[in-house]
């Protein structure tokens, strides 16, 4: 079970709102990339985020604020508020974000769901938002009178993977999820379940993972310190059975291999920046990476899986990984011990081509 941290963007800042009313507006941030940097700093992969001026409006209103995140952190961010067409989808896509939810628009035209799925496959969630076991919409200021298990339901048969629940009463509170809801929706249908509203204790994640479900999104209680995000983080993967070994789920894995089963990784020394050498990876040898932290790489002459350093002793300990604009090449800064070339030099680029002088034409 993956955990995300919130943030809710209003007039430009991060707020909490309590049980959806926006007069209960508390600004709990001043600087929504200064929080999501310390979220990453304290372990969080994912980022959940709401402009709740463009969910009131019908319009996106943050969206500067939000791809200064996707493009100054880290962090997967799935983004919901005031989606209400495609051309929206494709500008959040298009430009970083990880995931985009859809909410109002979901519930007053199934057929834009369907289009978005389509193109767009699991980059598209729904958020059910429910208040007494009806879905609301416009930023919880309307309530309709479809059930959200139906609704679910529809989305299910749409295609829709990825289904963010939040129980409007529970949200803000820090009196636990409804877990009877959450429940329910997990047995009806067979999307990955995300929970919002009232995540505040680390029992809570417990109880949200024996329920089987996907993720859980926590606001409130991060920024009051009722609960401790790198702890609430370590814990999750220590129930998940991931404890000491980063993995990607799935379909997060699968982001960079939507055009080719191989793609070019670049190795950097974390401490000279000098680009030491290039090599594939294919699906195993990325996760293989990503639990071991260190180099494993595919080899195309040989077909097989090798990991860096396995016979010479010059390892390669992954020290971040970074993904290119498109998400079809990685950056991985390590800590090289010894030689990365075979030939004994620290660079496979050690032969100078051409140099300054020679490309000017001197």
């Amino acid at each position: 079970m993956i955990l995300l941290p919130a943030i809710d963007l209003h007039e430009g800042k991060c707020v909490r709102l309590f049980r959806g009313d926006y007069n209960t507006a508390e600004v709990v941030a001043p600087d929504p990339l200064e929080t999501a940097l310390y979220f990453q700093e304290q372990g969080a992969h994912w980022l959940h985020m709401v402009d709740l001026d463009g969910a009131k409006e019908g319009k996106t209103v943050n969206s500067s604020l939000i791809f200064q995140v996707v493009e100054q952190t880290d962090l997967h961010v799935e983004v919901g508020g005031g989606i209400r067409d495609l051309a929206t989808v494709e500008e959040y896509l298009s430009r970083g974000v990880s995931r985009v939810i859809l909410g109002s628009a979901a519930l007053r035209d199934p057929s834009f769901v369907r289009e978005a799925v389509r193109r767009y496959d699991k980059h598209i969630a729904v958020g059910i938002d429910a208040l007494q076991g009806k879905v609301a919409a416009e930023g919880w200021l309307e309530q309709s009178q479809v059930d959200y298990l139906d609704f679910a339901k529809e989305m299910e048969a749409l295609g829709v993977q990825y289904l963010i629940c939040t129980d409007i009463h529970q949200d803000g509170t820090m009196s636990g999820p409804n877990l009877v809801m959450l429940d329910k929706l997990n047995q009806a249908v067979h999307c990955h379940i995300i929970a919002s509203g009232g995540v505040s204790s680390l029992l809570d994640i417990v109880n949200l993972y024996d329920l089987g479900l996907y993720g859980a999104i926590a606001g409130k209680s991060i920024y009051t310190g009722a609960l401790d995000l790198r702890t609430a983080i370590t814990a999750c993967r220590k129930i998940s059975g991931k404890d000491g070994a980063e993995k990607l789920p799935e379909d997060e894995l699968e982001l960079y291999f939507r055009k080719s089963d191989l793609i070019p990784a670049i190795v950097q020394d974390d401490n000279t920046e000098e680009v030491l050498m290039l090599a594939y990876m294919n699906r195993e040898s990325f996760r293989k990476t990503l639990e071991t932290g260190y180099t494993w790489f595919y080899s195309r002459s040989r077909k097989s899986l090798w990991n860096k350093g396995e016979t010479s002793g010059n390892t390669q300990k992954v020290v971040s990984i970074y993904a290119d604009c498109d998400d079809d090449t990685l950056l991985l800064r390590v800590k090289q011990k010894g030689a990365a070339c075979h030939t004994g030099s620290h660079s496979c680029f050690y032969k100078k081509l051409r140099g300054e002088a020679s490309l000017k034409g001197e």
